[in-house]
């Protein structure tokens, strides 16, 4: 049955309560880019250029201290991580609705920095929770419920912010935020295996496992979130263009949805995918959606490479927990939330200067035909793969 891969997942001890307050947590730091926008656009009554500033501030701090928090973790443990983030993430968005612009924009960035790492924690604990063989399906159960927690949180964060303003709604995002790193400080889940203590005198050396095969992986996922980024502002563009904005909420959802059941289909599989498969699949399935005419004919050609969305994302994180010892997943899964980040601020510049001079269908196969090349370069590097290393051998060298 299909259901079952995701029976024996849900069954481990430890995952259920993880998932909950993973897509809970999750719900606050996805409502942080819509509410700051919005407070700088209809709170201080600024311009979308300003309102891109602390959002590109924000952005960027979490690009940066995504790897940086998750090395603390490896070294120190998540209690520690987890309580300093929340108080920091307690005292910028107390402060935030009463900041000037200027001010703002760089306690953005801060807060950024220092960004409740919920999407790092989830997935490197779902690791060690969940033994190597039920890892793909608990982590394409994981991308799905990712997929509601951003069909909720910006719509939130718009409802929230028309009822009861911009100040109220920031200070409800704080709140989120500090129940979210409460929760995970009762958790406190393990981030490690069970045969592996939750806490090393030493981290691992990044040379033992930053690798270019690394550093490859690390690339595509980069790339799916490049031309997810850019499906998504293509479709608005589009939307845009028929004058059916209207519309664009029922769209997205259709595009969300295919999501979903793509990552149930994928989850039940008896076998995982490469993420060269998959990322390539769903960027060669994006190139010719352009050549579709009206927008509804559109959204129902974006079917099947959103289908290939939540196995995309899902399988870069698989395979990178396989590939980097348990000691420095922390870090590793941080520098695949930078990738992820990387992309999507790359997307937007690219494919809206597309949009402007070369039009929507043009915009559609530059950014896949772009996504499909850098899985093409990562081929070679990929294939650079070590040799595993024999258990009595690693006995003799003490690796």
């Amino acid at each position: 049955m299909a259901f079952e891969p995701y029976r024996r997942v849900l069954a481990v001890p430890g995952v259920r309560p993880l998932l909950l307050v993973g897509i809970l947590a999750r719900i606050p730091v996805i409502a942080i880019g819509v509410t700051l926008t919005l407070h700088v656009v209809t709170g201080m009554k600024l311009g979308f250029l300003q309102a891109g500033l602390v959002g590109a501030a924000s952005t960027g701090g979490t690009a940066l201290g995504a790897p940086i928090s998750g090395r603390f973790v490896d070294r120190y443990g998540l209690r520690p991580v987890v309580a300093v983030t929340t108080v920091a993430q307690l005292v910028f968005w107390s402060s935030a609705a009463f900041l000037p612009y200027w001010p703002l924009v760089v306690g953005a960035f801060a807060a950024g920095v220092l960004a409740l790492p919920v999407f790092n924690v989830i997935r490197q604990c779902l690791a060690a929770a969940v033994p190597v063989e039920r890892r793909r399906t608990a982590f394409a159960l994981d991308s799905m419920l990712i997929e509601v927690s951003y069909m909720v949180g910006p719509a939130v964060a718009v409802a929230a912010t028309t009822a009861f303003g911009s100040d109220r709604t920031m200070a409800l995002v704080g709140l989120g935020l500090v129940g979210s790193g409460t929760a995970l400080l009762v958790l406190n889940p393990r981030t490690r295996d069970r045969d592996e203590p939750e806490a090393v005198e030493t981290v691992v050396p990044r040379r033992q496992w930053l690798t270019p095969r690394l550093f490859a992986l690390l690339g595509i996922t980069c790339a799916a979130t490049f031309v997810l980024t850019a499906t998504e502002l293509n479709l608005v563009a589009v939307l845009k263009a028929d004058a059916a904005t209207r519309w664009t909420g029922l769209a997205i959802a259709l595009w969300s949805l295919s999501s979903l059941a793509g990552g149930f289909a994928y989850g039940s599989l008896p076998r995982s995918l490469s993420p060269l498969v998959t990322i390539g699949g769903m960027a060669a399935l994006t190139v010719p959606v352009g050549l579709v005419g009206p927008w509804p004919l559109l959204c129902l050609a974006l079917v099947p490479s959103g289908m290939l969305c939540a196995p995309s994302l899902s399988t870069t994180v698989d395979t990178l927990s396989g590939w980097v010892p348990a000691g420095a997943r922390g870090e590793a899964v941080g520098l695949h939330s930078t990738a992820l980040t990387l992309g999507i601020a790359l997307a937007s510049p690219i494919t809206g200067f597309l949009i402007d001079h070369a039009g929507t269908g043009w915009s559609f196969a530059v950014t896949g035909t772009g996504s499909l090349l850098a899985v093409t370069l990562a081929v070679p590097l990929w294939r650079r793969a070590p040799r595993p290393v024999r258990p009595e051998a690693a006995a003799a060298t003490g690796v």
